[in-house]
């Protein structure tokens, strides 16, 4: 996948940026926060899309606040849409980043790889295991 283009990336919040520990908030996943800032610098916009309401959503929206990220809406599909049970509950984006994914969640380094269709710059070994190509 090479996306040129801004995309709209809806992120659930518990298991996929933070380790599930909900009604509380578990530790923040490996280079989830680093991975969902390096994408909004990209000009991405992030939707945060869980099933957390009330209360427990502010939780989670103020401790994504603490981490550097505000998200472009959270549980809508822009940020001055309102809500009714005449329309459907699903939000319109054009990847949806989840823990229950089929196949399960495969790492935000993976993600960001996948989005931006970059790999990894291995730098050389100096020393001795350098000796051993």
């Amino acid at each position: 996948m090479n996306f040129s283009k801004h995309l709209i990336i809806a992120v659930d919040f518990d298991g996929t940026i933070v380790e599930d520990a909900y009604p509380g908030i578990g530790k923040p996943k490996l280079f989830a926060f680093e991975t969902l800032k390096k994408l909004q610098d990209k000009g991405h916009r992030l939707i945060l899309w869980t099933y957390r309401h009330g209360s427990k959503l502010d939780e989670a929206v103020n401790f994504c606040k603490e981490h550097g990220i505000h998200f472009y809406a959270v549980n809508k599909s822009f940020p001055e849409e309102n809500f009714n049970n005449d329309v459907s509950r699903k939000i319109h984006a054009d990847i949806f980043i989840d823990d229950r994914n089929f196949g399960g969640f495969p790492g935000w380094g993976e993600i960001y790889q996948q989005l931006t269709n970059t790999t990894p710059k291995l730098q050389k070994k100096k020393g001795f295991l350098g000796l051993f190509k």
